[in-house]
């Protein structure tokens, strides 16, 4: 495994990171999953710090602060929903990965954790996404010292088993 990637199985709200990474609805404005537990967690204030934000095109991302988190920062990501691979998702789900990168970079993160993105009710296929997920990581670190550590998260045994595989 990649010195600087680590692969936990739980509950992304719990870590103590500088930024942990939100698979959001386009409004930003909480939603079902990880996008729900991270907006529970956060608290009310998280919600506000939204609100401001105007939504977020499908691949891009923005951050806020963690509010009552562990975490210093969310940076919201918004995934693509499967289309069969017809509407350009491989690349939006890379750009999710890179732009949130680009974020953590920006505003000196050196921990971040990611969820599964677009892999719950999005349909994106796991080993597909946990593929491009690795892959822009690692490019990405390849030329950036920070972050200095990214954390995958799966919440289910499913998504654990084939990171587990894809990085050994």
């Amino acid at each position: 495994m990649h010195k600087r990637i680590e692969l936990i199985k739980g509950d992304i709200t719990s870590l103590s990171v500088d930024a942990i990474v939100n698979a959001a609805k386009n409004s930003l404005l909480g939603g079902g999953g990880v996008d729900g537990a991270i907006h529970g967690a956060a608290g009310k204030a998280l919600l506000n710090a939204c609100r401001l934000l105007n939504g977020c095109e499908t691949g891009q991302a923005k951050i806020t602060p963690g509010f009552d988190l562990p975490a210093n920062y969310v940076i919201h990501t918004v995934g693509p929903v499967w289309h069969r691979g017809k509407q350009g998702e491989t690349e939006l789900l890379a750009s999710c990965y890179q732009q949130s990168l680009e974020l953590a970079k920006e505003n000196g993160c050196s921990s971040v954790a990611f969820p599964n993105i677009s892999t719950g009710v999005y349909r994106f296929p796991k080993e597909l996404a946990a593929a491009i997920a690795i892959q822009e990581i690692k490019q990405f670190l390849s030329s950036s010292p920070i972050p200095e550590k990214v954390i995958f998260v799966c919440f289910d045994d499913e998504n654990f088993r084939i990171y587990r595989e894809l990085l050994s």
